[in-house]
């Protein structure tokens, strides 16, 4: 039916209606039923309605001008229905290619483009609509859009994100799909390119849009550009530096789209799959020659100081004019020789760099190279950023950080590689998505479908990596041997690397070999098994002197046999392996930096494999006593130790002393961990066999006796028997039996006054860290001799010159911390004082102990965490980001912890010797990590409160900052203006008022009309009591003045009564000496002047000077010239009676009387 209508308005309709157009009414019928028709989602899935419901409005909005009320209605349902938008877009494009006539579609486009953006804001769902509509008729009909898209520009400045969302989206279609045909004049290309050059400039623009969505999809459109290679090469750099600065975007949806964007423009680069800097470098400087030999800079007629005329010119092809050619010839080398060189270099540098063609040809060749060598140089400077973000809390950053470094070290980019390395850590993270991400590009690098190249680029790796990177390189090879992915085909190329089966292998190689079967052992010990004896002849063998490494990879892999093949190497070998061992430990086989690592590892090895490993470790203790106290002159040594002697060691003493602590301390360390491994076996045992027992038959005597026991309680009294004989002999391993001192307990003492040596400690550095790790060693192990050198610790984490010894005092004080918590609790505040250390390296160790403490609640959060917050500013990045970890992670934590800490933290902070920039940080960074806006309203409350009895204008400040980055909400404003009586007093500063205007207008900005009314009333009260206050100020300055001037002549007064007793002997002894006489003297000698009532009003019109003057030494100035004028009218005092002065001496007093009561009036 549809279709015999859409059929019929095809047909000459003048002959039924007698008219050129049909009746109106009969249009509107026709168009309402197929407008209403739109609305049935049913309807539009079959394709053969919805092509007959299209036709049928693109035939009377277009053959029948029926234009008008047709954009009415599709408006309408646009609005109304999301369905529809592909729909319109296709009746719409129908219209336009079946009657070439594009009335509708402009008229649609105008309709759009009179609309107030303002109401797109409040109709978010038309504004969705309508821009789905718009991208699909730009795709649809690019070219009709173009011509109209300057209707549309205006609403880049609306509100609304959406609508500009998909202008975007329209600018994409249009730049990728308008301006391809390069047919016409050239007026015409002129215009498009100019209009392309816009389009693509306001693309540019949009990507530094307020709206973070706005921003995300003009990266989008920018990557489906260069994917569908509409951005040409003038432009590529100018993207590419808009998207690397868009990585560190605060959106995450904006760096990941910036992320995608940069890996398909690395997909799609027009220079070339290799991208390396240096290449880049080398091909340019060799064009640049080759295009300098083409077109030779001459000296010519129009050439002045090197400046060439307008005259110089160079033709199309390339060529030289004719006009200068007759210059070259003007141009000679200074020898000839140099000729000969220049001609040869030349010709050298030509057979290694192809010809291009001509001038123009090399000019758009070296163009080319310039804008691959800058493209690749801004994706190498993406690193550090690329690092940073693999380091995000969000996962899609994190995974498509990695999804770039992949495509980068594929097109070779400078740093890749490298970055990629740090991604191992990952493999950590708990993150289900994350870990499959650093799994996935793991695989791709790494394992190769050549069991000979996996196993060089895991032998390689390890070899690079370091400690951090080893212990995630041996979690994910784990995991990969226990999937398959790593085959037993690449464990046996692994295996022909360690026994030099493959031609060239080295020893590095050989140990790094060893190192990843090692790790895959830990998934699949049968792995070690099949080459003990290779494990043994090579590992400690003759390649061991070549690799000293390569002995304490063998320790390691004899660790990590099953527990077959350790008895079957026992067994067979065991004395040859220990003898190994025993060597390896007390000889000196091995290089100082490489004994200590080694060394560790045999010692574990020993109390792994050894039936008894208590006697064989004793033997190694002794041995290595033996070697530094040696006969009568070791016992002697001994005693100049440890009382404290001036004593010269050599360097092999040194070594030997300090090699001895460590085994000593070390295999006391194996003995507690050996020793506790013993209490679990058995605990193991007496759980299987009391399983066993209940799961086969008892008889009834054994039932009866075991229900006895239970009833008595010996089965707990068993339990703690073997909890006391575990505790005596942890306690016997350094004190010793109350009888009799064993081997390391008679080293105990020892150590502890070797420590306290500290003559000899700085003296040798190298010993006092062997020294303090073995005290530190001791201590963890008992906790009587660890309460007896406490004291002694923390004198040598403070005072240490060496920056090792106070790090590793610093980690051991983390391990004391956990198993001693009691004794290290009256110490808190000497922890948290190697946060201000001055090494880097202290005071790292000391954000990740004291974080791992107070993270998982072994160190409750004390009053010193302030220190902890300074470390947020620290001059150290690593550091830094480790304390902004710390507080980001304790915000997780119950209630949040840093709320009930900032008012104390603010109040430390404030007394502190800090920027104001770095406090400004530091609290704004704490308080960002508050979200509840039931704290961020009680802390309005706490901060206000802090005012009260502060006279600090730096705490004012500081105070009033916090407030205003705070979240306000309408009951934080409330409670900030129910506060006003604490903090009116500070409101005279004006930082402080500038700090509550900017609380003002944040309050502004959410408020409603009843609290903007509130607000803005008391904004007014603020600055009336701001003006208030500065006016009580400059009038209590004023008045602090006054006091001042009247005490002056108070004193003045004084002196006056004072003079009239001395008077007769300052007038017998004349006036001669008046310049060494005071101020207060002056009123009695004044009085003598015979001109009296001249020099009376004098002070009168000073004091009247005095009272303009606001500073106090303005006002000692006038004073001095007043006593200037009086020394020289007492010059010309002239003797008189006794009678006489005292006379004039009293209507002085009382003249000055007169003067001090009307100047305080």
């Amino acid at each position: 039916m549809l279709n015999l209508i859409a059929n019929s308005l095809e047909i000459n309709l003048s002959l039924l209606f007698g008219s050129a157009d049909p009746d109106e009414n009969y249009l509107s019928f026709i168009v309402k039923n197929t407008f209403s028709m739109f609305e049935k989602v049913t309807l539009l899935k079959d394709s053969e309605t919805k092509d007959a419901l299209c036709h049928i409005i693109g035939a009377c909005a277009t053959k029948y001008h029926y234009t008008e009320q047709s954009s009415a209605s599709i408006m309408h349902l646009l609005h109304k229905y999301d369905f529809v938008v592909t729909h319109m877009a296709d009746a719409v494009a129908f219209a336009e290619k079946k009657y070439a006539d594009g009335t509708l579609a402009c008229s649609l486009i105008r309709e759009i483009g009179r609309t107030n953006p303002k109401s797109y804001v409040k109709d978010t769902t038309g504004a969705e609509n309508i821009g789905r509509f718009l991208v699909e008729l730009a795709d649809r009909l690019p070219k009709l859009v173009s011509t109209n898209i300057g209707l549309l520009i205006p609403h880049f400045g609306g509100e609304s994100y959406k609508i500009r969302n998909a202008l975007i989206g329209v600018l994409g279609k249009l730049v990728a799909k308008a301006f391809k045909d390069v047919e016409g004049e050239v007026s015409a290309k002129s215009i498009r390119l100019q209009t392309k050059q816009a389009m693509l400039e306001i693309l540019l623009e949009r990507c530094r849009d307020v709206s973070a969505y706005t921003r995300s999809r003009v990266l989008q459109v920018w990557a489906d550009l260069c994917e569908e290679h509409s951005v040409s090469i003038g432009l590529w750099n100018e993207v590419a530096a808009v998207a690397a600065g868009r990585l560190e975007d605060k959106s995450a949806i904006v760096r990941k789209s910036a992320l995608n964007l940069l890996i398909m423009m690395l997909q799609h680069n027009p220079f070339g799959p290799q991208l390396r800097i240096a290449s880049f470098q080398a091909t340019l400087e060799q064009y640049k020659k080759k295009l300098n030999e083409l077109e030779p800079v001459k000296l010519t007629d129009g050439m002045t100081d090197g400046v060439p005329s307008d005259n110089d010119s160079i033709n199309g092809e390339g060529d030289v004019d004719n006009g200068n050619a007759e210059e070259i010839t003007n141009y000679q080398p200074e020898s000839l020789t140099d000729s000969l060189h220049t001609e040869q270099e030349i010709a050298s540098k030509d057979s290694s760099v192809p010809d291009v063609g001509n001038v123009e040809q090399t000019r758009a060749l070296v163009a080319s190279l310039e804008a691959g060598l800058k493209f690749s140089e801004c994706i190498a400077a993406t690193m550090p950023t690329l690092l940073q973000l693999m380091a995000s809390s969000s996962a899609t950053d994190v995974e498509n950080t990695i999804l770039l470094l992949m495509r980068c070290r594929q097109f070779q980019i400078d740093g890749a590689e490298a970055c990629l390395r740090k991604m191992l850590p990952l493999v950590f993270s708990q993150d289900k998505s994350i870990y499959e991400a650093v799994e996935n590009a793991f695989v791709t690098i790494y394992i190769r479908k050549s069991p000979v190249e996996t196993a060089k680029n895991l032998l390689n790796l390890a070899i690079d990596s370091n400690v951090g990177d080893q212990a995630a390189l041996e979690f994910i090879v784990g995991a990969l041997v226990s999937k398959g992915d790593i085959s037993s085909i690449a464990i046996s190329a692994l295996w022909d690397f360690f026994c030099f089966n493959v031609n060239g292998t080295t020893a590095e190689q050989c140990r790094g070999a060893l190192a990843i079967i090692c790790m895959a052992a830990k998934s699949s010990s049968a792995i070690l098994g099949s080459h003990l004896q290779d494990i043994i002849d090579i590992g400690f063998g003759r390649w061991a002197k070549v690799e000293p490494l390569l002995a304490r990879t063998a320790c390691i892999a004899i660790q990590r046999l099953s527990n077959e093949d350790k008895k079957k190497l026992v067994l067979s070998n065991g004395s040859r392996i220990f003898g190994i061992l025993e060597s390896l430990i007390t000889g000196f086989g091995l290089p100082d930096n490489i004994w200590y690592a080694a060394a560790d590892k045999a010692i574990d090895a020993v109390y792994i494999l050894h039936p008894t490993p208590e006697t064989l470790a004793a033997d190694l203790v002794k041995k290595s006593l033996s070697s530094v106290f040696d006969g009568t002159s070791g016992d002697a040594l001994q005693n100049d130790i440890a009382s404290s002697n001036s004593i010269v060691l050599s360097t092999i003493q040194v070594v030997k002393l300090s090699r001895y602590l460590f085994v000593a301390s070390h295999v006391a360390m194996n003995q507690l961990a050996y020793i506790e491994s013993c209490v679990r076996k058995i605990q193991k045992q007496k759980g299987n066999k009391g399983k066993g027992d209940s799961e086969g038959t008892e008889n009834a005597e054994t039932q009866k006796d075991n229900g006895i026991n239970a009833e008595l309680g010996l089965a707990a009294s068993e339990d703690a028997v073997l909890d006391t004989l575990a505790e005596r002999a942890e306690k016997e391993i350094v004190c010793g039996s109350y009888s009799e001192k064993n081997l390391i307990g008679e080293c105990a003492p020892f150590l502890s006054k070797l420590c306290r040596n500290f003559v000899l400690m700085q003296k040798y550095p190298i010993l006092q860290a062997s020294a303090m790790l073995a005290l530190c060693r001791f201590m963890i192990i008992d906790a009587k001799f660890c309460d007896e050198n406490l004291q002694l610790l923390f004198t040598v984490v403070e005072n240490a010159p060496s920056e090792i010894v106070r790090s590793n005092c610093t980690i051991a004080l983390g391990d004391l911390a956990v198993r001693f918590p009691n004794l290290l609790e009256p110490w808190t505040e000497n922890m948290y004082a190697r946060l201000k250390d001055p090494s880097v390296t202290v005071r790292k160790n000391a954000v990740l102990v004291l974080s791992h403490l107070i993270l998982n609640d072994m160190m409750k959060v004390k009053g010193y965490i302030n220190e902890m917050a300074v470390r947020v500013e620290d001059n150290d990045e690593r550091i830094s980001n480790l304390a902004k970890l710390f507080f980001h992670e304790l915000s997780k934590k119950g209630s949040n912890p840093i709320y009930n800490l900032l008012p104390d933290i603010l109040g430390k902070l404030s007394t502190q010797d800090l920027q104001k920039e770095s406090f400004c940080n530091i609290m704004q960074f704490l308080i960002g990590s508050i979200k509840k806006d039931k704290q961020m309203e009680s802390l309005v409350e706490k901060l206000c409160n802090r005012f009260s009895g502060v006279t600090d204008v730096l705490q004012w400040e500081n105070i009033s900052y916090c407030l205003s980055q705070l979240s306000f909400t309408e009951k934080g404003v409330k409670k900030l203006i129910e506060s006003f009586k604490t903090y009116e007093h500070a409101l005279s500063e004006d930082s402080v008022m500038d700090h509550f205007r900017n609380i003002i207008n944040k309050g502004k900005k959410f408020a409603k009309p009843e609290l903007k009314v509130c607000i803005e009333e008391f904004e007014e009260k603020l600055n009336k009591f701001h003006m208030e206050k500065k006016e009580q100020e400059v009038t209590a300055r004023n008045a602090e003045i006054h006091r001042q001037r009247v005490g002056n002549m108070e004193g003045f007064v004084m002196a006056g009564n004072n003079g009239e007793e001395s008077a007769e002997s300052d007038i017998a002894e004349g006036v001669s000496d008046s310049e060494v006489i005071d101020t207060p003297v002056e009123g009695q000698t004044e009085s003598s002047n015979d001109e009296s009532t001249s020099k009376l009003v004098e002070p009168e019109e000073s004091s009247g000077a005095c009272s303009e003057v606001t500073e106090q030494e303005e006002e000692t100035e006038i004073q001095s010239q007043r006593v200037n004028k009086k020394g020289a009218s007492r010059s010309r005092v002239k003797k008189s009676n006794m009678k006489d002065v005292k006379v004039t001496l009293s209507a002085t007093t009382q003249r000055v009387t007169r003067l001090r009561k009307k100047v305080e009036e």
